[in-house]
């Protein structure tokens, strides 16, 4: 028996605003981060005890997971396109 397909509007709907908060903002939000945490990376801007906690430990960590983070959604939004197209134009399982 073949695999079940069933493509909805509310589907298409879920697919759609997925993608447009990915794309229409969230890493937008997530460049914006990047810029402040660069910025109080920098000792001429921002240093001390505190400071040099968040440059060394704080901020590489957060980088990271932020970089992660865009890498992750930019494989969901190409997912999610491939996955429309294939069910909404095709109608099958791709």
């Amino acid at each position: 028996m073949p695999p079940r397909v069933l493509s909805t509007e509310e589907a298409k709907t879920a697919i759609t605003q997925l993608q447009n908060i990915i794309t229409g903002g969230f890493t937008d939000q997530i460049d914006a981060l990047d810029s402040q945490g660069r910025i109080l990376s920098d000792p001429n801007i921002w240093d001390g005890n505190l400071a040099s906690q968040f440059r060394n430990d704080t901020w590489p960590e957060t980088k990271a997971a932020l970089d992660k983070a865009r890498t992750e959604l930019e494989e969901l939004h190409q997912q999610l396109g491939k996955i429309s197209q294939d069910i909404f134009s095709a109608g099958g399982n791709g």
